[in-house]
């Protein structure tokens, strides 16, 4: 399938970037010109952007019990509309520089479930907000033994506290349904899962 997209990279003038925060965020200030669509060239633009690097999420699933894993934990973000901030999600990770997004994956499930996870699929990429950060976002499903998972984890170091729940795959998607899951990993990996589940017990099957 051809592109739409009428511009690319190079139709974007970068005149400077400034740092304006540099904390556990880093906020920087980009300055740029870009093509029109009416013809010509845009004024000079600021945008604040956040420069947090990329992320990796990761579901679990066990096709032998058509079950999934999901972490509770308080996102203090989620105070301004939800009337919990303790969210289902799945198991993820800054990806700290690293390309080997399979490793971060693994390590995460061991941080934050316990989990030694078995068969990763890709499922998709997504950028989490770019009209504010470069963050992009790498989603696997893990084929996984979940018979003996549950418990309370996380890093103390980093101020974690993770309890797993295992839920029937219907279960989960009744409460994605309801918008008790609303976060975009997690929705977005549910739908793959969705979509794709009958393949991947196919491909179970076929191994068994």
């Amino acid at each position: 399938m051809n592109s739409i997209n009428e511009f690319d990279n190079q139709h974007v003038e970068v005149e400077s970037i400034h740092s304006v925060y540099e904390g556990f965020f880093k906020i920087q200030a980009y300055y740029f010109k870009h093509a029109l669509f009416v013809g010509g060239v845009s004024k000079t633009v600021r945008r604040e952007i956040l420069e947090r690097g990329h992320a990796v999420a990761v579901l679990p699933y066990d096709p032998k019990t058509d079950t999934v894993l999901l972490i509770e934990q308080i996102r203090i973000g989620a105070m301004a509309t939800k009337s919990s901030p303790w969210l289902l999600e799945c198991i993820a990770g800054m990806a700290e520089g690293s390309t080997d997004y399979k490793h971060v994956a693994r390590k995460e499930a061991q941080e934050e479930a316990g989990l030694t996870l078995d068969k990763l699929h890709f499922m998709t990429s997504y950028l989490s907000s770019p009209g504010g950060t470069t963050e992009r976002i790498y989603l696997y499903l893990a084929e996984t033994d979940l018979s003996q998972a549950g418990g309370i984890y996380g890093l103390e170091s980093e101020g974690e506290d993770i309890k797993t729940h295992v839920l029937p795959y219907d279960d989960a998607l009744a409460r994605l349904n309801t918008g008790e899951i609303d976060n975009a990993a997690t929705v977005i990996s549910l739908q793959w899962l969705a979509l794709n589940r009958a393949k991947v017990l196919s491909e179970v099957a076929v191994k068994s």
